[in-house]
């Protein structure tokens, strides 16, 4: 009689709990929109609606000076950031790293207040489907996929996060790291850079660059899944981690 009760009471608390993991409501899918939104860089600038962009928020350091030079009475200065100039070794990197360390925990305090409303669950929901045939991963890394298209700070923040939280196996890790890898912070990095390039003109008056923009960014991403799953086939080989 006592088994049957406490086999009872333990069926009771299962029921009651599964349910609970799995609600989504409307509240998480509307948290989720908005980290997609925010990790991704599409509100980034100056105007208002920079307040709900993720760099933007992050910000900058501010700039030291460097160089000063006294010429015919008239003081000219040199600005550089905080970690300065001709640095070298283990103290300019940890000057590096300390500079990593305001966006990794902008980034974290972000997925924890969204996690609280329910973003992961409904990126696990959502995503899943896409992730695992695509990359072998769950949808809960949704959110770090899009935040490494931005900036590679936040990908490796939050697949950390993931990591630590055993959402994601190591095999799951090592996979969706080689997909940050590869063109790390690509939007980020191509139009501060890259897209520089197709405003160049030939000289018969031409394009220098016979493509788009459009065509460049396909191009990367598929790489990306690409090389991906390569080192997805290479560790299903060599039997490292869990099957994705």
């Amino acid at each position: 009689m006592v088994l049957r009760n406490r086999v009872h009471i333990r069926n009771k608390d299962m029921n009651s709990s599964v349910p609970q993991d799995q609600k989504v409501g409307p509240g998480a899918y509307f948290a989720l929109a908005f980290a997609a939104v925010f990790f991704s860089g599409l509100l980034g600038g100056k105007e208002w609606y920079g307040v709900f962009d993720f760099t933007t928020l992050n910000g900058v350091f501010g700039k030291v000076v460097s160089k000063a030079s006294l010429d015919d009475g008239t003081l000219t200065t040199a600005t550089s950031a905080f970690r300065g100039t001709g640095g070298s070794g283990a103290m300019d990197g940890f000057l590096f790293a300390l500079g990593l360390i305001p966006a990794v925990m902008f980034a974290l305090g972000m997925i924890n207040v969204l996690e609280h409303y329910g973003a992961l669950r409904a990126a696990r929901k959502l995503l899943t489907p896409l992730l695992r045939p695509l990359l072998g991963i769950p949808g809960t890394a949704g959110l770090a996929l899009i935040g490494s298209l931005q900036s590679t700070d936040v990908g490796a923040s939050l697949t950390r996060n993931l990591s630590d939280e055993g959402q994601i196996s190591e095999k799951e890790k090592d996979v969706f790291a080689m997909f940050q890898f590869s063109a790390g912070a690509m939007i980020t990095n191509f139009f501060s850079s890259g897209a520089i390039l197709f405003t160049l003109v030939a000289v018969d008056g031409t394009a220098a660059v016979p493509t788009s923009i459009g065509a460049c960014i396909a191009v990367m991403f598929i790489m990306k899944i690409v090389g991906a799953n390569l080192l997805r086939l290479i560790l299903s080989f060599t039997r490292k981690g869990d099957a994705a």
